[in-house]
């Protein structure tokens, strides 16, 4: 019989279930999600779910879009819905030449938990490994990302393919997602009106949402009171390395967003080029900082990823510290009594 597997017609045999299905697919259960037109597929039904001639089948898994140890300064721990973390470093798994040295980054990012994307069946590069093999989902907890979708409904679909996903895996970020809706391919700022919409719907589903936003104040506001356990805008736009282009809009957004509720996690996500960008966000007073292409894209990706760890502690003890006013002249430093040739 025909079906349409991910998007492509395909001949399979007939009397098919999902296991069977993947049986032939030579894919593990628990490294999938599975939706059969449309309707999600959890993994208790995948013997008993037949597949009929014409059905659409989606097969999807975690592709790549630290040490858990604690950072050397005590830092107080992060917490975000129902997780706890040390590292306010969070990092993506994508664009890494190869999986070798993605692992290697995230060893030296220090981070605790890594984004991945939710696709299409991709499992194996051109060689045959699995990137599941490359991030131990013991290790860290892993945030799926609903990046690529475009409106509310695909962010859904997204969202609940990847808690499936994460619950084979017995991992603990299976109960929250990041959540991206894009307006437009070609600046990927994301749409305002779609976002707060999924956001409801997912705080609903009982999903921790962390909220990619845009530096508005007003919308960041919203979405707290939609329920999102983070929200998190941009510095500037996704992977164009400008940084913190509006800090005064952060600062907005944390005096908002923080009024009352001190906790309240704000996360700097998208634009981060390097590690002094990283350092300002966290002076600025935000609680963390989420980036991917900043340490992937680099000349040397390991030193930027050992870079952005350290800036993300020097960051958060400088804004403890408390910087001196700026003035417009000098201010000497050292003392001017006791001057040799002066009475």
């Amino acid at each position: 019989m025909e079906i349409t597997l991910n998007g492509q017609r395909r001949d399979v045999p007939d009397a098919l279930t999902v296991a069977g299905l993947l049986g032939i697919l030579e894919l593990k259960p628990e490294h999938v999600a599975v939706e059969v037109n449309r309707g999600l597929v959890t993994r208790s039904r995948h013997e008993g779910t037949p597949i009929a001639p014409g059905d659409e089948v989606e097969v999807v898994t975690l592709v790549g879009g630290g040490s858990p140890a604690a950072l050397e300064s005590q830092t107080p721990p992060l917490t975000i819905g129902g997780h706890s973390v040390r590292s306010r470093l969070f990092v993506g798994t994508g664009k890494y030449s190869t999986l070798e040295l993605m692992r290697e980054c995230l060893e030296a990012s220090g981070a605790e938990v890594v984004t991945v994307a939710v696709r299409r069946e991709r499992l194996f590069d051109r060689e045959g490994r699995n990137l599941l093999d490359f991030l131990d989902p013991k290790r860290f907890t892993i945030l799926p990302n609903t990046a690529g979708c475009f409106n509310a409904e695909e962010s859904l679909r997204t969202a609940r393919l990847g808690r499936e996903l994460l619950r084979g895996l017995d991992n603990p970020g299976a109960d929250w997602v990041k959540l991206e809706v894009l307006a437009d391919p070609r600046t990927l700022l994301p749409d305002p009106v779609a976002t707060l919409e999924a956001t409801k719907v997912l705080v609903a589903e009982g999903f921790h949402v962390l909220c990619y936003t845009s530096d508005d104040p007003i919308m960041a506001r919203r979405l707290k009171e939609a329920g999102a356990a983070s929200v998190m805008p941009a510095g500037s736009p996704i992977g164009s390395g400008q940084g913190v282009l509006n800090p005064n809009n952060i600062r907005i957004i944390l005096e908002d967003l923080k009024d009352g509720d001190p906790d309240y996690p704000v996360i700097i996500d998208a634009g981060v080029g390097t590690a002094s960008d990283v350092a300002l966000a966290m002076e600025l007073g935000c609680d963390g900082v989420l980036l991917n292409t900043g340490i992937a894209g680099a000349t040397d990706p390991l030193r930027m990823a050992r870079a952005m760890r350290l800036a993300i502690e020097a960051g958060r003890l400088a804004a403890g510290a408390g910087r001196i006013p700026k003035k417009l002249y000098a201010t000497a430093s050292s003392p001017t009594q006791g001057l040799i040739g002066r009475a």
